[in-house]
């Protein structure tokens, strides 16, 4: 039998290891974002004289205005809004219509279909893109956002991520909608997408993040620096520019995705809880 006193310092131990575990989550994930934010409101020198100080001596919030302005951060930010809200839209619409047809409708060439998205999957990206890039340029779109938006569509995880979540949706349903008139489109629109909110909250959170974070393409697909996203820009400007402004307009690169997934946070777990991804 096991004493109160055991009991309760068994208690105390486990409370103890919980809050130990919460404060490491919370230095490892916070700890970056708060780095990032105390070196955008510092000076450059004190930034290197002190790199370890909890909070500036002197709090230079102009950093933020300076960066938006003379590093153009505003301008590169609404390039990198531009390709982001494109390459989401192509890969929702192909996520949701492609899984659509590889679910509910199931055409009978469905599975060659099924096996050639799932094997790109074994491809890594580096292999097709000098073969992306020339397909770019012969379609004339190169620095265009077309030569970002276009290739996002081809994202075959996001389609077998769909198609699982659709196959959970009882057959039933189509087949009582098909009683009633409804057609392969009103199916889709009226029955499968309002049912599958939590899956393309996932999607769209995958998507936007990839979006917003991608290098290499948008680098060798949009040569212009004026056209260019943040991701490329400021890698662009770190060698001519002002540490202190570097790093507040890196601050400033990282508030809105950070606010979509603040913003839809529900959605996203709940997909996340119906997916079981993982990572």
């Amino acid at each position: 039998m096991i004493s109160d006193t055991e009991r309760r310092g068994m208690r105390r131990r486990l409370s103890t290891i919980q809050v130990l575990l919460i404060v490491a989550l919370l230095l490892e994930g916070a700890g970056p974002i708060y780095w990032l934010f105390k070196g955008a409101i510092s000076s450059t020198q004190e930034s290197l004289r002190d790199p370890l100080a909890l909070w500036p001596a002197e709090a230079r919030w102009s950093n933020l205005t300076e960066a938006w302005t003379t590093l153009e951060v505003g301008h590169y930010l609404t390039n990198t809004v531009v390709l982001v809200a494109g390459s989401w839209f192509t890969q929702l619409f192909v996520a949701a219509t492609g899984a659509y047809a590889l679910s509910i409708l199931r055409p009978s060439y469905g599975k060659y279909v099924y096996g050639a998205v799932l094997a790109t999957l074994f491809l890594p990206a580096t292999v097709s893109m000098v073969s992306l890039y020339l397909t770019v340029l012969d379609l004339g779109i190169a620095n265009t956002p077309l030569s970002v938006w276009l290739p996002a569509g081809a994202h075959a995880f996001n389609v077998l991520l769909v198609k699982q979540f659709f196959d959970g949706i009882p057959r039933e349903l189509f087949e009582a909608a098909r009683l009633d008139g409804a057609g392969a489109w009103r199916i889709f629109t009226s029955v499968v997408l309002p049912m599958s909110r939590p899956i393309l909250a996932v999607v769209s959170l995958l998507a936007v993040m990839n979006a917003w974070k991608d290098f290499l393409w948008p680098m060798i697909a949009i040569t212009d620096t004026e056209s260019q996203p943040l991701a490329v820009a400021l890698p662009r400007l770190a060698d001519t520019s002002d540490q202190a402004l570097l790093i507040a307009g890196m601050l400033i690169a990282i508030i809105p995705p950070v606010a979509v997934f603040l913003v839809f946070q529900r959605q996203i777990i709940r997909g996340i809880a119906f997916t079981g991804l993982k990572g």
